[in-house]
Parts: structure tokens; C-alpha cells; sequence
């Protein structure tokens, strides 16, 4: 009963780590300089 417990625990605060979809930069999309390819020298 216990394990069990302390695995509905864990999956309740791993599930409310991240947000839904992919991460999006800060500001307007004119303004947001990368991604960029980076120089190959």
C-alpha cells in the first residue's frame, strides 16, 4: 500500500513539470534571432 502511495506521489509531480507542446521563445517571432545554422570554419 505503501509503494503504491508513494508512486501516485511521484507521478503527480513528474506530470507537472513541463508544459505542452514545444518550447517557443520569448517575443515576437520577427524578433527572435535563433534558431540560426551555426559557421562551420
Amino acid at each position: 500500500m505503501t509503494r503504491l502511495i508513494l508512486a501516485l506521489a511521484a507521478l503527480t509531480l513528474l506530470a507537472a513539470c513541463g508544459k505542452r507542446g514545444s518550447p517557443q521563445p520569448p517575443g515576437p517571432k520577427a524578433n527572435v534571432t535563433y534558431p540560426k545554422t551555426y559557421p562551420t570554419y
